[in-house]
């Protein structure tokens, strides 16, 4: 009789050690199960955060770019520049969006200084002209009665120092001189310059911003020598 109580007992302890043993492994691949569904949910959390913010910062930079384009097609068809043929009848084309502003033109009866012929463009409106030196503009034009060689001079130290870049250009069969770089402390642009007769003409842009419109102005200057 006790052999069949201690029978039955290590069967009851063998069938209580399988049980507790499945109790373990469920409760284990359940807390598995768990920690996966919950690791799933936090990476598709994040996957589709960044799903979402690629697609809010895609639709704009195509806003960003639909308005550049428009902007772009908003300055067709351009305008045409052109000064006195005192002034070597210089020309060129300009976007027209812009407006122009001429400051001093003798053939006009203009304010004059020493007969230069000075006239500015700026998108929209110009600003303020004659405050000053730092006064920002798209593109400035300047014909001035000076030796081509004399205003060159002007800047000698600025391009020894590297604030100006010069290079050579020649624009529609016509050589001149293109500076880039500072032009004063607030002054940063480009400026191509050419001799016209006893004359010489500037063009000028007096910040990198409108880079863009000066080389595709540049690009259609012409003149009578």
């Amino acid at each position: 009789m006790k052999q069949i109580q201690q029978y039955h007992k290590g069967e009851v302890d063998g069938w209580m050690i399988s049980t507790i043993g499945l109790i373990v492994l469920v409760l284990g691949t359940g807390s598995l199960a768990i920690w996966a569904m919950l690791n799933y949910q936090e990476q598709k959390t994040n996957v589709d955060g960044k799903v979402s913010t690629a697609v809010i910062q895609g639709k704009k930079d195509q806003a960003e770019e639909d308005e550049k384009k428009f902007a772009e097609r908003e300055k067709e068809p351009r305008r045409d520049f052109t000064a006195p043929d005192d002034f070597g009848r210089l020309s060129f084309t300009y976007p027209k969006t812009w407006s122009v502003y001429v400051d001093k033109d003798p053939a006009a009866g203009g304010r004059v200084s020493g007969n230069d012929y000075m006239a500015y463009l700026h998108p929209v409106v110009v600003p303020p002209i004659g405050i000053g030196d730092e006064q920002q503009f798209a593109v400035r034009v300047s014909i001035l009665n000076k030796n081509y060689n004399e205003y060159m001079k002007d800047f000698d130290r600025l391009i020894k120092d590297g604030k100006l870049r010069s290079s050579t250009v020649t624009i529609n069969g016509e050589n001149g001189v293109r500076l880039d770089g500072n032009f004063s402390d607030k002054i940063r642009g480009s400026s191509v310059v050419f001799k016209i007769r006893d004359k010489t003409a500037i063009v000028r842009t007096d910040a990198d911003t409108f880079k863009h419109d000066f080389n595709e102005l540049i690009k259609t200057i012409s003149f009578i020598k």
